[in-house]
């Protein structure tokens, strides 16, 4: 039988059976293997999402797989190819778009929220979305591309020089990726994160790591650096006290990222961009480049991406999966097994 993950609003799961959209012209099926749960997926657990579809809706958008069938007018792919998706699908028309940045499209589709999405046996997406998969690169392992992704496409706008002091600010998913992809590219990180567990894996990671509860970032910061400040602070954790901060720890000219989705408009210290020159950049997706970078990087064994796999579940699993990542408790990346 065929399934899928269907949200059904008031944080309910249901699994149940699905019938697969055949492919149209420029479109491509796609057999799921894996798909990861992110915080987006928790968000819109919580209802956080409801206006941008109806229920019961299909979700999910970290996956990898194989090419299952082909619509009229696709090159370059074939049935068995291992491939993951950018679910990105912009109008193509909006200034944004026009101007060469679909990535952040006026009238942009993320597939998974305003399409569905992979937690599904047979997915079935546009073809400009598409990434080849080496065949080497196992799919569970391959199920992490679009978050590495992320972190590629954050370190690359914050144009992140060897020898450079970066700061992160949130142990989740993504800061620690960020951390893992800003160290690789030869900076010396520090991370800040208050959750014990996430703490623990950081520092196992090799990664400097800080509880800004236990030791001020800022002062650490600071004797670290001679007083200068880091070169490049993201902001990840999205909390009021990580937007208070985030001023404080860079250096004059420094830069300065926002990688999180804040609920309500934090209060930020203007006075302090302007004594110190400093840069403010929002980092919202990814583009191809940022894809091919993450496939690259995760293939070639450079990050020590198995260790934030905390387990892999049936597809049965999401509703439990879902609670297990909200309840704050020791779990990094849950990978959710769509195919046999």
């Amino acid at each position: 039988m065929l399934k899928a993950a269907y949200y059904e609003g008031n944080r309910r799961v249901r699994v149940g059976e699905c019938k697969p959209i055949e492919p149209a012209p420029g479109q491509v099926q796609i057999k799921v293997s894996h798909c990861g749960i992110c915080g987006s997926d928790l968000h819109m657990f919580h209802g956080a999402m409801d206006h941008r579809f109806r229920v019961p809706h299909v979700f999910g958008h970290e996956m990898s797989g194989t090419v299952h069938a082909i619509g009229e007018g696709v090159g370059g792919f074939a049935p068995g190819d291992h491939v993951t998706v950018r679910p990105l699908d912009p109008c193509g028309a909006c200034p944004a778009c026009r101007a060469g940045h679909s990535h952040v499209c006026q009238r942009l589709k993320f597939i998974g929220f305003d399409a569905p999405g992979a937690l599904q046996t047979l997915w079935t997406v546009p073809a400009h979305t598409l990434h080849r998969l080496p065949q080497s690169l196992p799919l569970e392992k391959a199920a992490l591309v679009e978050p590495v992704a992320v972190a590629c496409h954050d370190v690359r706008l914050a144009e992140v020089k060897n020898g450079e002091y970066v700061v992160v600010q949130g142990g989740g998913p993504i800061g620690i990726l960020i951390a893992l992809v800003a160290r690789h590219a030869g900076a010396r990180v520090t991370l800040t994160e208050v959750n014990p567990f996430r703490l623990k894996l950081a520092r196992d990671l090799g990664l400097e790591a800080i509880n800004p509860r236990e030791i001020d970032p800022v002062n650490y910061v600071n004797e670290h650096t001679e007083t200068a400040g880091a070169d490049v602070v993201f902001e990840v954790s999205g909390s009021a006290a990580g937007a208070e901060t985030m001023t404080q720890l860079a250096r004059v000219r420094g830069r300065i990222v926002v990688v999180a989705i804040f609920s309500a408009a934090p209060k930020v210290d203007l006075f302090r961009f302007f004594w110190r020159e400093l840069r403010l950049l929002g980092a919202r997706v990814y583009e191809p480049q940022d894809f091919e970078q993450a496939i690259a990087l995760t293939a070639s064994g450079a990050l020590p991406l198995d260790r934030l796999i905390s387990e892999v579940s049936p597809l049965e699993a999401v509703q439990s999966a879902l609670e297990r990542l909200g309840s704050g408790g020791e779990v990094m990346k849950i990978l959710i097994r769509c195919g046999e």
